[in-house]
């Protein structure tokens, strides 16, 4: 029988992930919806809500979580709120959250305490500061995990899980990347104003345990890569604590060799990195997705701190102008066999297929303590 299945998105990055998985669960004659919040709402980080309204065959919810500047707990508090208000109307049969997001909490929390079946996609994980601790707090908290690795499900069970709740699927960001974007990289340079023959990109992040020093790592960060002479396509930071000090720095990128952007199309990105000559950051992609395409990337600082094993990701801090100069020096536009240490870009398939399975819908939404082996 179809079933109604709610995701929950609040940034641009996991609708991403999300978007995959929605298009096969609709596909399969499942009804198919999104709660949508967090910075999707913000026209600061460019109202990428339009992006999930544009996405055909699902209905589409919103609400406005946060104002610029509110602190995390408040954020957590107001969506969870506002999530249970909509569940208790909604009923569905299934909802979907992503990773390590406070709006991803939120759901799982009104989820685990009025006994709605959830999934929790890319749960066990390991990365830098609160995100991993909101991350494992999700697994505990969901009914079912759809996870990117073997060594991901091997941390879900040993937190408790049951082996027979927790899938492998890959990350599904992946299936994108595997296939061609639709778009050409001319299309991407008219859309948005890109002038550079050669270019990298740079996504750089707050750390939220951080939050007093981002200012100064974002100026030390791009002060290196202003010496480097290259150009570069800036991705705009997301919401967390510490991010006007790194828009603060980023305002002072001299336009020539730095284009700046709030939020990208996903189809466009996707198009970006495969045409890009390095990564420089401490976002995701750099260390899943980038590696995925053969893009070498440069992590900087701890925010992702030993998630990624590929040979094309190197790591520096943002102080470190000397490891990020030789890094652009040697890495800058090479390219290096594809890693599927995430996935092979299957993960949608796999997600649909387990849907179908009956067993997977008729679990004791109770959960208990599993100890590992």
């Amino acid at each position: 029988m179809p079933k109604s299945i709610l995701f929950v998105t609040g940034t641009r990055a996991d609708f991403g992930k999300l978007e995959p998985l929605a298009i096969a669960a609709r596909d399969a004659g499942h009804d198919v919806s999104f709660f949508v919040t967090g910075m999707h709402m913000l026209a600061r980080y460019g109202l990428t809500k339009i992006e999930v309204h544009r996405l055909p065959g699902v209905s589409v919810f919103e609400f406005l979580n946060q104002r610029i500047g509110d602190p995390q707990d408040t954020i957590l508090a107001k969506t969870v709120t506002g999530f249970s208000d909509y569940v208790k109307e909604a009923q569905p049969d299934l909802v979907v959250i992503h990773g390590d997001r406070v709006e991803a909490l939120a759901a799982a929390l009104v989820c685990a305490t009025n006994y709605i079946r959830s999934a929790h996609i890319e749960g066990g994980e390991v990365s830098g500061t609160i995100d991993e601790v909101y991350r494992h707090c999700n697994s505990k908290l969901c009914s079912h995990h759809f996870v990117s690795s073997d060594d991901a499900a091997k941390r879900v069970m040993a937190l408790g899980e049951d082996a027979a709740t927790v899938h492998v699927i890959g990350s599904p960001e992946l299936d994108f990347h595997a296939r061609p974007s639709g778009v050409t990289m001319d299309d991407v340079r008219a859309r948005y104003d890109i002038p550079f023959d050669e270019f990298g990109i740079c996504v750089f992040h707050p750390v939220t345990s951080e939050r007093d020093t981002m200012g100064q790592q974002a100026k030390d960060l791009f002060d290196a890569l202003k010496a480097s002479g290259r150009s570069f396509v800036v991705i705009a930071p997301n919401n967390d604590p510490g991010s006007d000090g790194i828009f603060a720095q980023i305002e002072t990128l001299p336009a020539d060799r730095f284009r700046v952007l709030p939020s990208m199309r996903f189809a466009h990105f996707s198009e970006l990195m495969k045409n890009a000559a390095c990564m420089v950051g401490n976002s995701s992609a750099g260390v899943r997705e980038a590696p995925f395409v053969g893009l070498p990337s440069l992590d900087i600082g701890t925010r992702q701190s030993n998630r990624g094993k590929a040979v094309s990701i190197h790591a520096a801090q943002a102080s470190d102008a000397e490891a990020i100069a030789a890094f652009l020096k040697s890495q800058w536009g090479q390219s290096a066999a594809p890693d599927t240490g995430f996935g092979a870009g299957s993960a949608a398939e796999r997600f649909a297929a387990i849907l179908q399975d009956a067993s997977f819908w008729g679990g004791s939404l109770q959960k208990s303590f599993h100890d590992a082996d």
